[in-house]
């Protein structure tokens, strides 16, 4: 009896070593994890090369930073949601365009856009948005090129064009810039490879956030100067978390080509709401083109994508660009932003639900019926414009001349403008709802206002919005404050500790 209590006793103070010893282990593995893990947060990526600042492969930048660059990569994919993205179209490579896949036709989808901008080039060709992968090829391969000469000053925002101004400024990158502009677009497509990378946003050195596109840096110049603030540079004097929205709008923005120089020029100087726009455009006399059907000179919207968050909730809650497009992630220890860029629904767990305690169903629902509220009143108000647009035609071919239809060709003008801004747009009203169906609500006035215009000679417009008085500017338009309690605008990857 003795013998098998001593026996008990043996076994389970044996157990007790082995499970304390289990313990030991355990806790020493962990506590080289942590190490592990502190160790490598303080080295968030790889020196395996000497980055300059003339290095433009992205690929050289991925041997030191392999998990950002992995992520670029993946803007290839094509994928799409209700009102964004492509799906892979299969086409037939020619000589002229090797593409295999292309996204599909705008044009195709909604017959009425020919109709919109007859007699410009985006009547000919104009397809859904891919990733930044394709910004240049897209380009270069576009019918557009058929139809018009575009100039070197196209690239500007479809091309990783940094070091190519250098050169060609020979180290000064405003004045590679202005050589560049007028330029045939062939010529300047040699002096380029690569579509949007990493040295377009980074320091090579300090991996801190840049702006390196002289139509942002001239333009938010301007901005500035309507708010009071003389001679601001951009990198000298934002924040880190505008930084973080800058670096995107320094494409994703309206803009014209000025003068026989074809300086590209972000219409800034009296604010960035529509009616600033439109009125610089009065000010500083401006047409794309003139309708084939009308003769109207009217205007063509780019991708105002930057003008148009700045008047949403997000831009005044301190939300940059990249905190949707390219949220933070965990990689181990590290914490990097996404460098996927794409539609934050497909990523609404990072994307939303870091400050939007909801269901993924319900946000994406939430995104889903601001956008089919958008998407309707831009069928109205498409409607009206191309009802005016046959007004007008059957109203030149009644006869009637340049001076009987002045009033009806200003609005058209106008409100070509203001629905072609929300068409352009990337978001589907989602950036700023409000304001894209106040945008919308006075396009349709505007186009229907055009439409009496037409039928009565002395019809007096009511043309709203004014050319002839800007709105304000805000200074919260372009310096938004970081949201209380957000969680936005934390330490990020990178020598510098700032990314996108």
């Amino acid at each position: 009896m003795d013998t098998h209590r001593t026996r008990g006793r043996l076994f389970l103070l044996l157990g007790a070593m082995c499970l304390a010893a289990v313990a030991a282990i355990g806790a020493a593995a962990l506590a080289v994890n942590i190490m592990e893990r502190k160790q490598e947060a303080r080295n968030p990526f790889y020196r395996v090369v000497e980055l300059t600042d003339d290095t433009v492969d992205p690929a050289i930048w991925g041997k030191n930073f392999p998990l950002q660059y992995d992520s670029y990569k993946r803007t290839v994919d094509m994928v799409r949601t209700k009102y964004g993205g492509s799906e892979a179209v299969p086409r037939n490579p020619t000589e002229n365009d090797p593409r295999q896949v292309t996204a599909q036709s705008r044009l195709e989808e909604d017959p009425r856009l020919k109709t919109f901008w007859a007699g410009y080039a985006f009547a000919a060709d104009f397809r859904e948005e891919r990733g930044h992968a394709y910004v240049l090829e897209d380009q270069l391969f576009t019918e557009r090129q058929q139809v018009t000469r575009q100039p070197g000053a196209c690239l500007h925002c479809h091309a990783s064009v940094y070091v190519a101004y250098k050169k060609l400024g020979e180290g000064d990158i405003i004045k590679g810039f202005e050589k560049a502009n007028p330029m045939p677009y062939a010529e300047v497509r040699k002096l380029v490879e690569h579509p949007v990378a990493c040295i377009d946003c980074h320091d090579s050195q300090t991996m801190q956030l840049r702006v390196t596109r002289p139509g942002f840096i001239e333009g938010i110049r301007a901005l500035k100067a309507s708010q009071g603030v003389k001679d601001y540079d951009v990198n000298k004097q934002a924040t880190r978390q505008e930084m973080r929205t800058y670096v995107c709008g320094q494409c994703h923005v309206e803009y014209y080509f000025k003068g026989p120089e074809k300086r590209l020029t972000y219409p800034w100087a009296n604010g960035i709401k529509i009616e600033n726009i439109l009125t610089y455009y009065t000010e500083n006399p401006h047409k794309d083109w003139t309708h084939a059907e009308t003769g109207a000179p009217v205007l063509k919207a780019q991708h105002p994508e930057f003008e148009m968050y700045n008047q949403g909730i997000h831009a005044r809650s301190g939300v940059a660009c990249a905190d949707c497009h390219m949220p933070y992630k965990r990689e181990g220890a590290m914490k990097i932003s996404d460098h996927h860029v794409r539609s934050p629904l497909l990523m609404v767990n990072n994307a939303c639900q870091t400050c939007h305690n909801w269901s993924e169903t319900e946000l994406t629902q939430r995104v889903v019926d601001i956008q089919d509220r958008t998407f309707e009143l831009r069928n109205r108000a498409l409607d009206a414009m191309v009802a005016l647009i046959g007004d007008m035609k059957a109203a030149r071919a009644a006869g009637k001349t340049d001076a009987d239809l002045k009033t009806a060709m200003e609005l058209q003008r106008r409100a070509q403008f203001m629905v072609d801004f929300v068409e352009a747009e990337n978001s589907m009203g989602f950036h700023a709802p409000e304001e894209a169906a106040r945008i919308l609500g006075i396009a349709m006035d505007l186009a229907r206002q055009g439409q009496l215009a037409v039928r009565q000679p002395d019809f007096a417009p009511n043309m709203f919005p004014s050319t002839t008085a800007s709105v304000k500017p805000t200074e919260r338009e372009v310096t938004p404050a970081p949201a209380p309690g957000s969680g936005k605008g934390g330490s990020g990857e990178g020598g510098g500790g700032t990314n996108h």
